[in-house]
């Protein structure tokens, strides 16, 4: 299948899927949005024959009964209930994973059979047929003996697909050890074996009462449930999925085998207008034109022409970069669209009522920024959720209607964004963060009696700080606000949190619109140039005021000490030999900005500003501490960024 248009298929699918998300979910709160049931089955429509014309025919079918299903609601023939939601919903999670799946593979091997027939199901018999317990237990008798899986631990690394659990019952078998070695040996074909209860060497010894148990790694239960069937020495198997239940790390493996059924993949096409690429084709003619005047200003040793070429050339290329900075830019809504989903299920699973908003998703940003900035979005939304809005409960002691506010903002202000992420739930306890600054050793009790609230509250994004009393399952493991603050300043922004006790809390986070383009000095290292971010930079001096403290060489600033880092050291650079055999002198200080690190850099000399295009570091090189990424010079030189904080 051509690459070209198989790409365009992905990328139209997953618009598709969003708005059938974000559709679903308006529907959800009012089952007489007669628009919105208007555009689901529009949406719905336009994926089945999507699919079917692309030769993906269980993914299609699947579009199809729910587009038959959501008919029936459209013409007031069904109604709109939590049960059939829940099951429209988990329809669309398997349609998103096969895209994901025909993205990653260039084929869909997901079995849709279980979920269509559910929706036909429903639309034979009517929201009777729902299973609420969302069991979906495949086989010959339900009736099986249950196991204890509490003490079953599962590395998601062994697991490509998802966790089956299969019971196997032999009935009055005279040889169960030789049984259940024969069904061993023809499972194992089909399906890996994670785990076997009890061991398998006593399943093989016929070492059970009745019946065993599997762990398989499959694509889903009714394969398993057919192999077993299959098997004439089975008397009765009872299949489940069990993947949330065994898994050692939450979030790792979905129902329908996606890795995170909410996360936000890269984002790797953008649509462009049709007067921005005009744009472009007339700038770069006017490149080629001036590119043939100055090549001929060259040739004829016209110097005057060749200047005002360079000047013609300055401002064309300037223009130039300045559209495609333009043609980057993406709606933030690229991201923030499928949030509400997000919210939607995480408040159900919370046991929560909460209303999501956004607000600006028209905001562009460039596509890089936009792809990093998401999962802290993302982590600051479900902290709202699981730490600042109260339960029903709690909000009405506290005189707050039941449902919960979370609101999502974004605006412009000249070359930057700034994101809100606010809602009116608990607000963050000053005392609480005072008495866990003092325990983790974050701060001593007197420089928090100097602090105020709002320096206070920035001590949520130092490293492993936490106010929770346990990780939940919500926030995740491991992962804070620390994270979040690396994130953004990485990209050159910044992050603050204001908070009103029971009142709630807003996170702010305040992002280059572009990073592409970074004015840096130039500094000399012995034979080499390395490039410091101008906007890091404080204050030039020479190396003539550093002193040195125990054996470290440090300046002194408005009584504050500033350690220095000895670049050429720092790279392993040798200094310049003079004509006599000695290195040259004249070092120079370059002082960074106390809000970047409070540190100074030792160089040779500085020689020069200048834009330049900053490209990040690949491969081997990715996260090198100290470099930041790479610049090709008018020269054809390559000079090395520096990261001053984790120089």
């Amino acid at each position: 299948m051509d690459d070209q248009y198989l790409d365009a298929f992905i990328r139209e699918s997953e618009e598709e899927i969003t708005k059938l998300n974000n559709s679903l979910l308006e529907l959800e709160s009012d089952p007489n949005a007669q628009e919105a049931m208007d555009q689901i089955f529009r949406t719905a429509h336009t994926l089945k024959g999507n699919f079917g014309a692309m030769g993906f025919d269980d993914a299609s079918n699947l579009a199809h009964a729910m587009e038959d299903l959501l008919d029936e609601m459209r013409e007031g023939n069904m109604s709109v209930t939590s049960e059939v939601m829940d099951l429209i919903f988990a329809g669309v999670d398997q349609i998103e994973a096969i895209v994901k799946e025909i993205e990653e593979e260039g084929e869909a091997s997901l079995d849709t059979s279980e979920t269509v027939s559910q929706l036909r199901a429903v639309l034979e018999e009517g929201t009777s047929s729902v299973d609420t317990e969302e069991n979906s237990t495949t086989g010959t008798d339900n009736n099986s003996q249950e196991v204890d899986l509490s003490a079953v631990d599962v590395d998601k690394e062994e697991v490509s697909s998802q966790v089956v659990h299969a019971v196997v019952d032999l009935g009055d078998s005279d040889m169960p050890g030789v049984d259940s070695m024969f069904i061993l040996e023809s499972v194992e074909e089909a399906f890996d074996i994670i785990d076997a209860i009890p061991d398998r060497e006593d399943i093989e010894n016929g070492d059970f009462e009745d019946a065993f148990t599997l762990l398989l790694d499959a694509d889903d239960t009714g394969a398993v449930a057919d192999e077993l069937e299959a098997l004439g020495r089975v008397h009765d198997a009872a299949v489940d999925n069990v993947t949330d239940e065994v898994l050692e790390e939450e979030n790792s493996v979905s129902l329908t085998g996606s890795t995170d059924e909410h996360e936000v993949d890269e984002i790797k096409s953008v649509r462009v207008d049709v007067d921005k690429l005009d744009d472009l084709h007339g700038l770069v003619e006017q490149l080629v034109t001036s590119r043939i005047k100055l090549r001929r200003a060259v040739e004829e040793n016209n110097l005057d022409s060749a200047s005002d070429t360079l000047n013609e050339l300055d401002k064309i290329t300037a223009n130039l970069q300045n559209t495609v900075m333009d043609m980057r830019l993406i709606p933030l809504k690229k991201v923030v669209g499928k949030f509400p989903r997000m919210v939607r299920d995480l408040s159900r699973e919370l046991d929560k009522e909460v209303n999501f908003e956004i607000e600006g998703e028209d905001i562009e940003l460039d596509r890089t920024i936009l792809t990093e900035i998401s999962d802290p979005l993302m982590h600051i939304i479900r902290n709202a959720l699981d730490h600042g809005i109260e339960s029903p409960e709690q909000r009405v002691e506290a005189g707050k209607p039941t449902e919960g506010q979370v609101t999502l903002r974004a605006s412009r202000q000249r070359d930057h964004v700034t994101i809100e992420v606010a809602d009116d739930g608990a607000g963050l306890d000053v005392e609480e963060i005072k008495q866990t600054a003092i325990e983790r050793n974050v701060r001593s009790p007197e420089e928090l009696e100097m602090m105020d609230n709002s320096d206070i509250y920035d001590l949520v994004f130092h490293p492993g700080f936490s106010t929770a009393e346990e990780v939940t399952d919500t926030s995740g493991r491991g992962v804070g606000m620390d994270v979040v603050h690396d994130t953004v300043t990485q990209l050159d922004g910044s992050v603050d949190v204001d908070s009103t006790p029971g009142e709630g809390s807003t996170v702010s986070l305040r992002l280059p619109v572009t990073m592409a383009i970074v004015k840096v000095l130039f500094v000399q290292v012995g034979d080499e140039e390395y490039g410091v971010p101008i906007k890091n930079v404080d204050e030039i001096t020479s190396a003539d005021e550093m002193k040195h403290v125990n054996g470290q060489e440090v300046i002194k600033h408005n009584e504050e000490i500033y350690p220095v880092i000895n670049l050429g050291k720092r790279f392993e650079v040798p200094r310049r030999a003079t004509a006599d055999g000695g290195v040259e002198g004249g070092e120079m200080l370059v002082r960074i900005r106390e809000s970047e690190r409070q540190v100074a850099l030792r160089c040779d000399a500085v020689n020069s500003q200048e834009e330049v295009v900053v490209k990040p570091l690949e491969g081997i090189l990715s996260g090198t501490p100290g470099l930041s990424g790479t610049a090709v010079l008018g020269d054809g030189n390559i000079v090395h960024i520096l990261d001053v904080v984790t120089l």
